[in-house]
């Protein structure tokens, strides 16, 4: 079996960098029409264009940026709800503005976006929506107050969304990864102290790369997940299935970035 998309349209938000880069090249490679939406400073036409895809300037914040940018792609196949934004703060030191930019961005951001991919959809009778969720969509990690609260929001939309739509041959999934390597986490990957301790709960003992998270995306998009709607799949390397540390000095060493047995 291979993932394909032959004649099919795919839009990606958030998709000139990271995990949406990430995807919206995963999803080019089996075979789909690709279009990747994000900001003016990410330059997506020329990011898509280095992998035969298509970039639009889109703003998920604003509805109307985001129509235009629909209405420009045509009639979709998939959609990915991918842009995301994260600023840390004590929940004491979230300013109003970080808390309402973190919401438009994240949550509003995610409906505007599925709520026009479902008005395309639902008159064809058919379509697939995949949600960029968390690890954090279920955990309360400090200093992250709003961007937990986002993220928790997506399940919600998920599960509404999957509800409404079923009828209309239309499946609402969403990815949830845990720490992967991208451009907004490469202060994170660069301390190796903090990341011993961080991989310790993860019973794979490493963080993610954007293509496990692409990978993930295109199958649910595909017709090999026909029968799966409503699901969030946990992309995390096990961190959220277990409760203590899987690792320990005793039986491991930390090398580099990553755990290993001795």
């Amino acid at each position: 079996m291979r993932l394909d998309f032959s004649g099919q349209r795919a839009l990606v938000t958030g998709g000139a960098n990271g995990i949406g880069r990430a995807i919206s090249e995963a999803l080019a490679a089996c075979g789909a029409e690709v279009f990747v939406l994000d900001l003016e400073r990410e330059r997506p036409a020329e990011r898509a264009a280095e992998f035969g895809a298509t970039g639009f300037n889109a703003d998920v914040t604003d509805p109307g940026s985001l129509a235009a940018a629909f209405a420009a792609a045509g009639p979709l196949d998939v959609v990915v709800a991918n842009a995301g934004t994260v600023a840390a703060a004590a929940l004491t030191d979230t300013t109003t503005e970080v808390w309402d930019r973190t919401l438009r961005v994240n949550l509003s951001g995610a409906f505007h976006t599925m709520k026009l991919a479902a008005e395309q959809m639902k008159p064809r009778r058919r379509g697939a929506i995949v949600l960029t969720a968390s690890t954090n969509s279920y955990d309360g990690e400090p200093d992250l107050s709003a961007y937990n609260a986002t993220k928790a929001g997506l399940l919600g939309l998920l599960h509404t969304g999957a509800g409404e739509l079923g009828p209309y041959g239309i499946r609402v999934n969403a990815v949830c990864p845990g720490l992967i390597r991208t451009r907004l986490t490469t202060d994170h990957f660069s301390q190796g102290s903090l990341l011993k301790e961080y991989f310790r709960h993860i019973p794979l003992g490493r963080g993610g790369r954007p293509e496990e998270v692409a990978n993930a995306v295109a199958f649910l998009a595909s017709d090999l997940a026909s029968f799966i709607t409503g699901a969030a799949l946990l992309i995390d390397g096990g961190q959220m299935a277990t409760k203590f540390g899987t690792w320990n000095e005793a039986s491991a060493d930390f090398v580099t970035d990553h755990w290993e047995l001795k």
